[in-house]
């Protein structure tokens, strides 16, 4: 049996169920590097940093000729969103994102071995929330699923109900713009 040439990055199991509802092989690697911000640094400039750093770490650790690394982020009246630390900062996020409109931003890398080159692509959706109440916060909370989402919520769980519309890509909503990344998979030649 031949290794998948697609290297997935990643530990998100929505990434990974993206991939798989597009007929995507892939193998699962996550890459483990420092997601903090620098200075001054720009939410999109973030994000696509992020990405390809995780694509070239992961092309150091096994074989394979395309990895695949993303990173999503929220943004919301200038204040990047990552995952929520503890209840308190969940409680404040969704609130802060309450009947407001916010971003989510996912950049998307694919390293190509053999050329040592990257593509890299930032994807932006607009999404508004409805007004939350501080019960349906509290509801959200206590399902535990806030804690490892940007911004404190997943679209395609619990959160649905609390999303009004989205303007863009519901999938980059998801942690990967699968459009984008399918068309630049083909564009490589790795599909």
């Amino acid at each position: 049996m031949s290794v998948a040439p697609i290297v997935l990055a990643s530990a998100s199991p929505r990434r990974s169920e993206l991939l798989e509802s597009a007929g995507i092989s892939f193998r699962v690697l996550p890459a483990d590097i420092c997601e903090d911000q620098l200075p001054n640094e720009e939410p999109v400039d973030h994000v696509l940093r992020l990405a390809e750093g995780k694509a070239r770490a992961a092309a150091e650790k096994t074989e394979g000729r395309y990895f695949l690394g993303a990173d999503t982020i929220v943004l919301c009246d200038g204040e990047i969103m990552g995952k929520p630390k503890d209840h308190a900062d969940a409680q404040r996020m969704l609130r802060k994102l309450s009947g407001v409109p916010h971003e989510v931003v996912t950049g998307f890398a694919i390293y190509d071995r053999e050329r040592d080159d990257a593509l890299v692509e930032a994807v932006r959706t607009k999404v508004f929330f409805k007004p939350l109440r501080d019960e349906e916060i509290d509801a959200y909370i206590a399902t535990g699923c806030p804690f490892d989402k940007a911004g404190g919520y997943a679209i395609q769980g619990g959160a649905a109900h609390m999303v009004q519309k989205i303007d863009g890509s519901y999938t980059n909503v998801v942690g990967l713009p699968l459009c984008e990344v399918v068309e630049k998979l083909r564009v490589l030649g790795a599909l």
